[in-house]
């Protein structure tokens, strides 16, 4: 076994290790402790809990490799992830705590005094969850293929079995104490390899102020303007300032990202966990701390790795690299099919270009205004979310740093689909099964009904992970979108709006959730089954250029206004439950977060 396997299995193994151990030790004996850890998390704890559940593997893995990609357009991922999670912890977190149920649909079917508000709150949450879990699985797959060097199915399997133990055994309480060992590791995975990096290109051993410093060769070149220099000498878009489809769909982009962010119910349920509505909107500010830690380095991390990948390609300007002599890193990626050389000129040197013809064209450089010719693109695919795994890698770090990231972009992923599937359980087990079809359902027998609704969810989301629907931070973008226009404005209305009704409430979100999903099918295909997409006569982003992944600020400003146009006609909400608005809103005492 060589050096990197062997620190592999120690890190990601040891770390799985540690997860069981937790998962027994916090193990949930009652539903309170299965679904809100028995209301007894202390805010620091929620907040690094929160910080885990939040930097899924599109934020550990994916987001960096898009921002890498995409330069200024990926920006669209920072500022709507945590521009979200603002408005969350300021507008929805705290009034829901002292609402003080299990669930978000038990919050609207209390609200909105109707089953069937809360049926399709359920339903629209699992369509989310689901969608948001695909990219987490092959976000699983991704590193188990590369580091444990084992077949992207087996990966995604063991992945599968080892989420399986900790969340079925421990519940939300074994959950949350394993996320704070995930998070710990995860941000020692993320941060000690871009100081590292950040200190060879620039000497400056803070990745944040790296990313606007000079290189350390002594050419006095920003990092970013030599970056710029190196994509557009060979055809791409300038990298500090390519947007994301055009300003309104880059406008679009952030605002379902925010709005869905604050509509993610697997996190809305860790505010449940802590005892007070103080100790809520401490452990917000606690989360916003720990996931600033790692976003304000994505960037950094994001350019860095560009700049390497371009510099190992081309070593020398106008010199390629000959296919032979490619890096071991490089060979290994090979072997899991998400980098491929294609040589089109024979030559035995790695052309990359923006270039996607077989053919040379002339492009106009975007900095110097000069034309050059640009061959073919040899390098056939470059997977965006192989970047930060093979970040370290590129730059040489040592084995200990690259298996370190591996186990931090494992713990990203399981930590995540961990609480998604808490969310799925607890809407079938205690929404649907307990609230609507069998309210005399035992404790017990509510307990094994969430193990057995998670186990199932493992199992589909398994599935579909070996069929994700492009890259992992563009699937989790269409799960925002669903989240953004059904789960949000219902839990908006229902807290700034006394009048709302549940009909009203109901009309909106399925009329929200039913165009995001129309517009979102057309492009990716019913249930992203490839071949069934039916755009017909109509061009792709064919509303105002806006892009299926952004459609659910659309699709959310829909949900307001059909709701309220319902409102018009279907007359407020009693009195009552007016009365409960009102209460809710006014500061004061709340009690732990209950079931009935």
């Amino acid at each position: 076994m060589d050096e990197l396997k062997f620190y592999t299995y120690i890190a990601v193994f040891g770390t799985f290790g540690l997860y069981f151990a937790i998962a027994w030790w916090a193990r949930a004996g009652s539903t309170s402790d299965f679904y809100v850890a028995g209301g007894g998390v202390t805010p620091l704890q929620n907040g690094m809990a929160i910080g885990a559940d939040w930097m899924s593997a599109a934020s550990f893995i994916s987001m960096a490799g898009m921002i890498s990609f995409m330069g200024y357009g990926g920006s669209v991922f920072l500022m709507g992830w945590t521009g979200g999670y603002v408005l969350l912890a300021m507008l929805l977190a705290p009034y829901m705590r002292k609402h003080g149920k299990f669930t978000v649909p038990e919050f609207i079917f209390d609200r909105y005094y109707s089953k069937t508000a809360r049926i399709v709150a359920v339903a629209c949450l699992i369509i989310a969850s689901l969608t948001y879990i695909i990219g987490q699985m092959k976000g699983v797959g991704v590193a188990f293929s590369r580091f444990l060097e084992v077949d992207y199915g087996l990966g995604l399997g063991i992945g599968m079995f080892v989420v399986w133990v900790y969340a079925v055994l421990g519940g939300m309480k074994g959950i949350t104490y394993t996320q704070i060992a995930q998070y710990v590791v995860m941000i020692f995975a993320y941060t000690i390899p871009a100081v590292f990096i950040s200190l060879q290109l620039t000497g400056n051993p803070i990745p944040q102020l790296g990313l606007g410093s000079t290189l350390a060769d002594g050419s006095g070149v920003y990092l970013l303007d030599k970056l710029d220099m190196v994509v557009t000498e060979i055809g791409f878009k300038e990298y500090t300032t390519s947007n994301l489809g055009g300003t309104l769909n880059m406008f679009a982009y952030t605002m379902s990202l925010m709005i869905g962010t604050a509509g993610l119910p697997h996190v809305i349920m860790r505010f449940f966990t802590v005892p007070s509505v103080q100790a809520a909107r401490s452990s917000a500010g606690y989360a916003l701390v720990c996931i600033a830690l790692l976003y304000t380095v994505a960037p950094a991390v994001g350019a860095m790795a560009r700049l390497n990948l371009m510099h190992t390609i081309e070593p020398v300007a106008g010199q390629n690299l000959e296919y032979s002599e490619r890096p071991q890193w490089f060979k290994d990626w090979e072997k899991t099919g998400l980098l491929q050389f294609e040589d089109k000129n024979g030559d035995g040197k790695i052309q990359y270009t923006a270039n996607t013809t077989d053919s040379n064209i002339i492009v106009t450089n975007d900095m110097t205004g000069a034309q050059q010719t640009v061959v073919p693109n040899e390098m056939i695919k470059v997977d965006r979310d192989i970047m930060v795994l093979a970040n370290p890698a590129i730059a040489n770090l040592p084995n200990w740093v690259i298996a370190l990231v591996a186990a931090g972009g494992l713990a990203a992923a399981l930590s995540t689909a961990a609480g998604l599937l808490l969310a799925i359980s607890s809407s079938i087990s205690h929404d649907l099964m307990k609230g609507v079809l069998t309210p005399d359902l035992s404790e017990k027998n509510e307990l094994l009904a969430g193990r057995v609704v998670m186990t199932v969810a493992i199992l589909i989301s398994g599935y579909l992970g070996l069929h994700p629907p492009g890259f992992a931070a563009g699937t989790v973008a269409l799960a925002f979108g669903l989240a953004a226009s059904s789960i949000f404005p219902a839990l908006m209305m229902g807290i700034f709006s006394k009048r709302m009704s549940g009909t009203a409430a109901i009309a909106g979100m399925c009329s929200g959730i039913g165009v995001t999903m129309l517009y979102v099918f057309q492009h990716k295909g019913i249930m992203f089954i490839p071949g069934t997409e039916f755009l017909g006569s109509m061009g792709p982003d064919w509303f105002f250029g806006i892009s299926p992944n952004a459609f659910g600020a659309v699709g959310a400003l829909v949900n307001f206004a059909v709701a309220f146009i319902v409102l018009k006609f279907t007359g407020p909400a009693p009195a009552h439950i007016q009365d409960m608005v009102e209460n809710m809103r006014v500061p004061g005492d709340v009690s732990a977060a209950h079931a009935h």
